[in-house]
């Protein structure tokens, strides 16, 4: 009998778990971000009443709130500075009373203060300010010859590097982006001179650096709230009273402490967050929760789930450009108007930058994660099938052809037994081509929540960890190299030896 009931429990799992509901917490792909989405994860889990998933560091502001808006992401830590600014394109951070208002227009609602703020700020290294006199923002003005090195979502952001430029009428003309995780390295380097900073960075202290003064008041407060749908209390009530249990439980110097574990002591997220919500200093984590060296970050135990959904993205997005590309790469071939139309659409779309594509596939889907990823991909894909199928075609003689008239056939069997098994080879290394490339650019997959090796990658760049970075892009790299193999193999066995010419 309870062997009887062990078995029903088994089989009835995965049903129980699929009628389970599920909250998806996001976060924004710098170090904080991280460990409050895990905090956030952690929590919703241990109230036992939803399975919680996180979706880590999803691309910038814009990306999670399409995510919020359409049920993608419920629930993410966010600030109020960039509520205000970022999101609702107000002039002034209100009280959180107002800014609900304004964020019920979009069906979501700003709660559950978690304690303390993180501004931005501009810092440099203590000695470099020192030695030309400067500890406010002001000052910069008088040293035309700075180098900055600014992150991409600050360098473009209303309540950024352009408002704040204009309020200090700044000319400095030296400004480059950069990522945020690199941008220390890059001022202790020499390499610049000016980066902006998040004022609950741990490497502040480490790289010895000074906080220049806001001296005009320009950033406003930016207090840590979690960002959720409106109908999340009601969806996941036990849920949504666990994490009110958060509320003001995190100061600014916590914050900092849980920064720095991850990044300067190498603690994973997952076991920072462990360690704030069972009560221990920050930094505390089991020995299995520090990040390890390079072997153990490739085969951690994410890399099937890594390695399944690459895959999933590059064979997906490629079977969609086979079967999009070899069908518009014979019209291209049979009708000289259309010709220059399609090779030129297919083109252009191989020069659109790929984070533009998939904000706009995001706004277009009304969706992010796995979907637009593998339609951007596919996209990419078309034009080396198009152009190679198009070639391929091209360079069967006019004398086969005529043959093939001479004797009976038609124009789709001519197409289907002549032309197409002899430009088989060329249109082949026109998906060998861009499945390479998909796995590539499939990493990017990582910034709008669809997984894959590039999930380590971003997360690598957060906290400078070279190890994390390498285990993300080495299978990467060798899933290219085993792509390519396969299809070398496959040209030799499918293509007769007599047309291999």
């Amino acid at each position: 009998m309870r062997f009887m009931a062990s078995l029903l429990g088994l089989l009835l799992a995965p049903v129980l778990a699929a009628a389970q509901p599920v909250v998806n917490v996001g976060s924004k792909r710098f170090t904080e971000s991280y460990i409050l989405g895990e905090i956030v994860t952690q929590t919703v889990a241990a109230a036992g009443e939803a399975r919680a998933a996180h979706r880590p560091g999803l691309g910038n502001t814009a990306i999670l709130f399409a995510a919020l808006k359409s049920g993608a992401v419920h629930v993410y830590p966010e600030y109020t500075g960039t509520l205000a600014f970022e999101l609702l394109g107000l002039k002034r951070v209100p009280a959180l009373e107002d800014l609900n208002r304004e964020l019920g227009k979009h069906g979501l609602i700003a709660a559950i203060p978690l304690g303390f703020a993180n501004s931005y700020a501009l810092a440099m290294l203590e000695s470099r300010a020192a030695e030309l006199g400067i500890t406010r923002i002001s000052d910069l003005a008088r040293h035309t010859q700075l180098r900055l090195a600014i992150s991409q979502e600050f360098l473009n952001r209303r309540d950024g590097w352009p408002a704040l430029r204009e309020a200090y009428r700044l000319p400095l003309a030296d400004v480059r982006g950069l990522d945020h995780g690199l941008a220390y390295e890059a001022l202790a380097g020499g390499q610049v001179d000016v980066i902006d900073i998040y004022t609950t960075d741990a490497k502040i202290t480490r790289h010895r650096l000074l906080v220049l003064r806001d001296d005009r008041g320009h950033f406003p407060a930016y207090d840590a709230v979690l960002l959720a749908r409106r109908d999340l209390p009601d969806t996941a009530p036990r849920s949504w009273q666990a994490l009110q249990g958060l509320q003001g439980r995190i100061t600014a110097e916590r914050m900092i402490a849980m920064n720095g574990a991850a990044e300067l002591s190498g603690a994973t997220f997952a076991g920072v967050a462990r360690d704030f919500l069972e009560g221990r200093a920050a930094g505390g984590a089991p020995a299995d929760m520090q990040r390890g060296s390079f072997v153990s970050a490739l085969f951690g135990p994410d890399f099937w789930r890594l390695t399944a959904q690459h895959l999933l993205l590059v064979f997906a997005s490629l079977a969609l450009g086979v079967a999009t590309g070899v069908p518009l790469g014979m019209l291209a071939h049979r009708n000289r108007r259309a010709q220059p139309w399609i090779l030129g659409v297919a083109g252009v779309l191989q020069t659109v930058p790929s984070l533009a594509l998939l904000a706009f596939l995001i706004a277009a889907l009304d969706r992010i994660g796995t979907v637009p990823a593998i339609i951007a991909l596919f996209l990419y894909s078309l034009l080396p099938i198009v152009r190679n199928t198009e070639a391929g075609l091209a360079g069967v003689s006019r004398t086969l052809r005529d043959s093939a008239t001479a004797l009976g056939l038609t124009e789709w069997p001519r197409m289907r037994l002549i032309e197409l098994p002899l430009a088989a080879r060329t249109i082949l290394a026109g998906v060998k081509t861009s499945a390479v490339i998909n796995v590539g650019t499939a990493t990017i997959a990582a910034f709008i929540g669809a997984g894959g090796y590039g999930e380590r990658i971003v997360a690598g760049l957060a906290v400078n960890d070279h190890a994390l970075l390498l285990a993300g892009a080495v299978p990467a790299a060798a899933l290219a190299l085993l792509i390519q193999g396969g299809f070398d193999l496959l040209d030799r066995r499918l293509v007769p030896a007599g047309r291999m010419t």
